[in-house]
C-alpha cells in the first residue's frame, strides 16, 4: 500500500483526534511535567510544518518540522496509529521531513523525546536514520525523563 503525505494545518477532525492521541500517549508514558509534545493550537504557527499520512483514505500517522533559526529546525510530533504500526508509516513521514529540511537548508535536525520501554520504537527509528545522541538544545532541561538526538544535513 502506498502512504500519501500532504501537509497539513490541523483543522480536520481526524487530524486532531491523532494530535490528541499523541498527547495523551504523551502523557502516559511520562510524568507530569516532562512532556514536550505540540499543543494542539501549536500546528497553526509559521514555524511549524506538520503532515498527515494517509493509506487507502485512511489516516495513519503524523509528523512536524518546527524551525528553529536558518540552520537548525527540530523533529515534533511523531506519531503512526496503533492500527498501522510496522507499515513504514513513521519512516515515510521522516523521509519527508529530512527531505523538507534539506530543501529547506537546514544542516542539523533535532529531537527531544521520551526515555523507556515505550519509546524504544522510535529511538531504533531515530537511531536507523542517521540520528545521534547528544546534549539538550534549545529551550530544553536534560531530566531522567528525556533524551535528545541530532542528525547532520550538511
Amino acid at each position: 500500500m502506498t502512504i500519501e503525505l500532504q501537509i497539513d494545518d490541523a483543522s480536520g477532525e481526524e487530524v486532531q483526534a491523532l494530535i490528541l492521541e499523541h498527547l495523551s500517549g504523551m502523557h502516559k508514558d511520562s510524568p507530569p511535567g516532562h512532556v514536550n509534545a505540540l499543543a494542539l493550537d501549536s500546528f497553526r504557527a509559521t514555524d511549524i510544518t506538520l503532515w498527515s499520512a494517509w493509506m487507502d483514505g485512511r489516516l495513519c500517522g503524523c509528523g512536524a518540522l518546527k524551525e528553529h533559526d536558518s540552520e537548525t529546525a527540530e523533529l515534533k510530533s511523531m506519531r503512526t496509529r496503533a492500527a498501522f504500526l510496522g507499515q513504514g508509516v513513521g519512516q515515510a513521514v521522516l523521509d519527508q521531513i529530512i527531505r523538507t529540511a534539506r530543501v529547506r537548508g537546514y544542516k542539523r535536525v533535532y529531537l527531544e523525546t521520551g526515555t523507556g520501554d515505550s519509546f524504544a520504537a522510535a529511538h531504533a527509528l531515530y537511531l536507523k536514520n542517521g540520528f545521534n545522541w547528544c546534549g539538550a538544545f534549545g529551550d530544553y532541561k536534560a531530566t531522567d525523563f528525556n533524551v535528545f538526538m541530532v542528525r547532520s544535513l550538511a
